[in-house]
């Protein structure tokens, strides 16, 4: 389902009963993000709230909209994000893959299947120029720098193949017509800007805020390099993104602007980050602003990030159930996996596997570390098929009976989160592995497995037959 603009989202929040008004004039800076996250750690996420004055502002601002499962699902148009993941393992088992590779050429070939390719269409409907006083940018914890602009579609090219790519990097406002531009080491917004500074080129750069609540989502898709966020949004939508030049036509504000490689960094942050703990400061380029537009009815979309659980953990999930089938096309061997809110993405993996052969997780911990954004990945636990990667205390019984530390734990180094304040460099920190499956014949320093304890079928259908006539 395409949403025409993200007041018609509002709409539907609305309608769904997932929407709270705040008509009181609330100030962007601290208190909206004391009132925000009281609603996120309230049960189930709580409510979305638009925030319809706020102060020193012309605009009114939407957060936690991504914030429950079911506000998710809204966000995508179903009424369960699993249904997105069937679709995709449909198309993506009509050709199997042999190999990791191919996998990703098959998604990208499946994505541009469903109404994914963008449509160039000619200008904009009537907007408004303004300032980035104008919009309601929130300083969202105490420490924090300045104000940061936090759900913006970051649009930038790779200047030798033309590719675009669509980031969520986040904004510290410096003046009126100036930010900074936080794209981290790895991300590609980061690689395209280091391709200009070899060039020595200017680098051209818009940023988009607003539009259909399913471009925020896939800027934050951890999607491989050189497949266009937009066709994942098209197929997410099942229309079309309408672009003129690179930019949504629904988008609620647009950003036109550079970063001159010409120009020395500056210090950005501190940041309250998802992490839990405020980013310290470091080196990034500057994005200097040269037109602003907005829509007339324009809403600022926002989040905030800090100690789970967060809105963030709700988008994260999402990802992780949509590609799951792109992950079993490389390990059919696995059947879940969790990233739990406390783990903060990048620190804790669960996967459940059918383990085949000795050493089996073993295999699976280096695979994972080798996909994508998981070689982020601190921990990872691997369990037997038969165990709930979501049920954390049945994830915590196998993982406290199956191991034995020194059999079982494994250590390596790699690529870490660049928000990783534990690692003792940036980007780069030691990761465990912890084989929680049962162990079978062959494999190293074992005795002869026991079984689970479990009740014969036939005695619990009794049961079940007994308490049915007592009640």
């Amino acid at each position: 389902m395409a949403y025409a603009s993200l007041r018609d989202f509002v709409r539907a929040l609305e309608t769904a009963g997932e929407l709270r008004r705040i008509p009181v004039e609330v100030d962007p800076v601290l208190e909206i993000t004391e009132i925000a996250d009281r609603e996120m750690k309230s049960p189930g996420g709580g409510k979305a709230l638009l925030f319809e004055k706020c102060k020193g502002a012309a605009f009114p601002l939407l957060i936690n909209a991504y914030g429950s499962t079911k506000r998710m699902a809204l966000a995508l148009g179903v009424h369960d994000v699993e249904e997105i993941a069937r679709e995709l393992e449909t198309i993506l088992k009509a050709k199997p893959p042999t190999s990791f590779k191919e996998a990703l050429a098959l998604l990208g070939t499946a994505l541009e299947l469903r109404h994914a390719k963008p449509k160039k269409v000619e200008g904009r409907e009537a907007r408004v120029e303004c300032r980035l006083s104008d919009l309601p940018v929130q300083k969202c914890w105490p420490g924090d720098a300045g104000r940061f602009i936090t759900l913006p579609l970051v649009i930038t090219k790779d200047p030798d193949t033309g590719t675009r790519n669509v980031g969520m990097y986040r904004m510290q406002v410096i003046d009126d017509w100036t930010t900074f531009l936080h794209w981290q080491l790895h991300k590609t917004g980061a690689r395209h800007w280091r391709r200009y500074c070899e060039l020595k080129q200017r680098m051209p750069v818009t940023v988009a805020l607003g539009g259909d609540p399913v471009y925020a989502f896939c800027a934050s898709a951890p999607l491989p390099d050189g497949i266009d966020e937009f066709q994942l949004a098209g197929f997410l939508r099942k229309k079309s993104v309408e672009l003129a030049g690179d930019v949504p036509v629904d988008c609620d504000f647009v950003l036109e602007g550079y970063v001159d490689p010409a120009e020395p960094v500056g210090m950005e942050g501190p940041f309250g980050d998802h992490t839990g703990y405020y980013t310290l400061p470091e080196a990034y380029p500057k994005f200097h602003i040269e037109r602003i537009t907005a829509r007339k009815d324009a809403i600022y979309p926002s989040t905030i990030v800090g100690v789970p659980p967060m809105e963030d953990f709700y988008m994260g999930t999402a990802s992780v159930r949509i590609f799951l089938p792109v992950f079993k096309l490389t390990f059919p061997e696995i059947v879940d996996i969790a990233l739990p809110a406390e783990g903060v993405f990048h620190n804790l993996v669960i996967v459940s596997i059918k383990k085949q052969f000795p050493y089996h997780a073993m295999k699976m911990m280096h695979g994972l570390w080798g996909m994508g954004q998981m070689m982020f990945t601190k921990i990872i636990v691997v369990v037997d098929a038969d165990v709930n990667v979501h049920d954390t205390r049945e994830v915590l019984f196998r993982l406290c009976a199956n191991i034995d530390p020194q059999r079982d734990l494994i250590f390596t180094k790699g690529p870490a989160d660049v928000l990783d304040h534990a690692t003792p460099v940036m980007g780069f920190g030691s990761k465990l592995g912890i084989d929680a499956t049962h162990k079978l014949s062959g494999e190293k320093d074992c005795r002869p497995w026991p079984p689970l304890i479990a009740m014969d079928e036939a005695v619990k259908k009794r049961v079940d037959a007994l308490l049915q006539d007592l009640r």
